[in-house]
């Protein structure tokens, strides 16, 4: 028989770290560290040598275009997701002045290094602002492509930056990341139905449906995980690129869970997590196989 001692410090322990998870996610800490993930992946499979500042750059442009994001969706947060609001009214503005200082940071450093192409750190600005107040939401498909192909930028980022741009292997993983990417934003916009409404936004679960975008994106999917399998098979791809079949694994796992009752963890943390996953199995790859 369990000890009611030991039931409590379980659920103590339990309550602490879904706390804890609570604000990485919240804080938009774990998002950056998913588009981080994006870099560690691309690095790992172009065969490229991986350098932190990449990775400090992704990281500062993501922090800085979500928070800024939770800013501009603090009404529609309210009525969707009141504890993010909560959140963002007690700790945003000084997340938001560290996403600015680090992005600042970001750009000053590329231009004192006299980096090529520097310039282009200016897009996480363009997309923050075409995202939170440039009416895109508002347009039905064209949020969630919108969302997928800031994410593919990241992987062409990282092919400028190592002079690799136009590589086959850049331009698979670009492809990948924004419809995987696309994917996930519609399977997000789930537990919006009721706020999106309100606000008349169209997106595919209030036009749809849940259950019916449940199959249409599983069926993506699916289709993204064939034309991996298609592409390695017909090109000169390593087949370590096959690696990339686990991550469509990980979304067709939680693809079926997708309701507007699910909590903050599951969107903000398992959905989001997709390119974690992916980046923790591409490394374990590396050490134990290639």
């Amino acid at each position: 028989m369990t000890h009611p001692t030991v039931t409590h410090r379980t659920r103590r322990l339990i309550a602490s770290l879904e706390r804890a998870l609570r604000g990485l996610v919240h804080s938009n800490l774990f998002i950056s560290l998913a588009t981080m993930s994006v870099v560690v992946t691309t690095v790992i499979l172009a065969d490229l040598p991986l350098e932190p500042l990449p990775l400090f750059i992704v990281f500062a442009a993501t922090l800085f275009v979500y928070t800024v994001n939770r800013f501009t969706d603090l009404e529609e947060d309210e009525e969707n997701v009141p504890d993010r609001a909560s959140f963002t009214k007690r700790y945003g503005r000084y997340l938001l002045a560290l996403g600015i200082g680090l992005y600042v940071a970001a750009i000053a450093v590329a231009v004192v290094l006299g980096l090529p192409g520097a310039v282009y750190l200016l897009l996480p600005l363009a997309v923050a602002l075409l995202y939170s107040v440039g009416g895109i939401k508002q347009v039905f498909l064209v949020k969630n492509l919108f969302v997928g192909f800031a994410w593919g930028v990241i992987p062409l980022g990282v092919g400028y930056y190592y002079g690799q741009l136009w590589t086959l292997e850049i331009l698979v993983i670009t492809g990948y990341v924004t419809a995987m990417i696309t994917v996930a934003a519609v399977i997000f916009d789930v537990k919006d139905i009721e706020g999106d409404r309100e606000e008349g936004i169209a997106t595919v679960p209030n036009r749809l449906g849940t259950a019916a975008t449940r199959r249409y994106a599983q069926l993506a999917n699916v289709a993204i995980a064939a034309a991996v399998v298609a592409i390695v098979v017909g090109t000169s791809l390593s087949l370590e690129f096959l690696a990339l079949l686990a991550m469509n694994g990980y979304v067709a796992g939680y693809i079926p869970f997708a309701h507007p009752d699910r909590t903050v963890l599951y969107y903000g943390f398992i959905v989001d997590g997709e390119h974690v996953f992916l980046a923790v199995v591409v490394v374990g790859l590396e050490w134990l196989v290639w």
